[in-house]
């Protein structure tokens, strides 16, 4: 078969990181019988310096006819960067808001995965950690507090701020859908974690979740409030299959989650349409202080490279495939300079990019 990709490699890291992806996703299409062509354009610092904006409509308008996109991280140093003394809506991360909001990526997942070989570096218990954990956090992207109308004005001679928390039913099902989708790919298990206890549009929220979960009599619903969820994170990990939560609470608990698997260099994520079309990232940032150096683990890359094939492409198997030979280099003892320990093999970024290669 063949795929059309748009790749945006980015700042910093980015394209070092992206194109090991991208040498993966050329052996998958050896092995698989698949073809992937390549559309890369510019967003992010590079943009800003070829075209004088983060993203150009002609990018965006290049995206939208893509099967998805494969994105590397943007943006540079805050402090020393020209790219930040130019005005919020020219700096790098505009460019990020903009394709977000064009593309209508609602729905955000970020799994958390603890690899038994790095075990001793998740911040948890010995007794909690040697359990492991594999989780998906299924976030909303694009409503909610972070989008709400906000004031802040003087009061009664009080200056007083204002943000306001907004959800409607059919942003809550689009979000739910896809939440019991891939849930439906995995454990079959599903948390939604919400503040019903206090907040309407929490109330609202386990409602429709509950009418979408009818649809899904396979799989396992329960409500979990979010400050219990907080604590389950660090307490049980192991629990939790898929976590379906609307903006603010999706963000903290998945900063929270990727923190307790011990390193931000292993862990892709995704932002979906309603459509299967989807955006592909690694989590972290783009670490200008060691772009070009050949340093980086490319590894989130690659795996988000993974869920691109599952979630976009329907490529189930060869999703397997690629996250299999993650696994099998990280028990090879192979490890980037931010996983490594003692008694492991310190190797480049295109070094673990050809080994992951050889294990497909």
């Amino acid at each position: 078969m063949e795929f059309n990709l748009a790749v945006i490699k980015g700042d910093g890291i980015g394209p070092e990181v992206v194109s090991e992806a991208m040498k993966v996703l050329d052996k998958i299409g050896e092995k698989f019988g698949h073809t992937f062509h390549y559309d890369q354009l510019l967003m992010g610092g590079c943009s800003i310096d070829a075209t004088g904006v983060p993203l150009t409509d002609e990018a965006v308008a290049a995206a939208k006819k893509a099967d998805a996109v494969l994105l590397g991280s943007i943006g540079g140093n805050t402090s020393t960067s020209p790219w930040y003394q130019l005005p919020p809506n020219l700096r790098p991360e505009a460019g990020l808001l903009k394709i977000r909001k064009e593309l209508n990526l609602f729905a955000n997942l970020r799994p958390a995965l603890l690899y038994p070989e790095l075990r001793g570096a998740c911040p948890l218990k010995e007794e909690i950690s040697e359990k492991g954990f594999d989780m998906m956090i299924m976030r909303e992207l694009t409503g909610g507090l972070y989008f709400g109308e906000r004031e802040t004005k003087e009061v009664d001679g009080v200056m007083t701020a204002v943000d306001t928390l907004t959800y409607n039913e059919n942003e809550i099902r689009r979000i739910a859908i896809k939440g019991f989708d891939i849930a439906m790919k995995r454990r079959k298990k599903v948390t939604s974690v919400d503040k019903a206890n206090v907040l309407d549009s929490s109330r609202l929220w386990r409602k429709v979740v509950e009418e979408v979960a009818k649809d899904y009599p396979e799989v396992e619903l329960e409500h979990m409030l979010v400050d219990n969820a907080a604590m389950q994170l660090v307490k049980d990990p192991a629990q939790f299959d898929v976590i379906l939560t609307e903006n603010m609470f999706g963000d903290i608990l998945s900063d929270e989650a990727s923190m307790v698997t011990g390193s931000i260099g292993m862990l892709a994520s995704a932002s979906l349409n309603e459509t299967k079309f989807g955006m592909y990232e690694p989590s972290g940032g783009s670490a200008p202080d060691i772009a070009g150096q050949n340093k980086a683990n490319p590894i989130a890359t690659i795996l988000s490279a993974a869920m691109l094939l599952r979630f976009s492409l329907d490529l189930d198997k060869e999703a397997d495939a690629i996250e299999a030979a993650v696994k099998k280099v990280l028990e090879d003892g192979y490890r980037t300079c931010d996983i490594v320990s003692e008694g492991t093999t310190l190797v480049s970024t295109t070094e673990m990019g050809d080994l992951i290669c050889e294990r497909l």
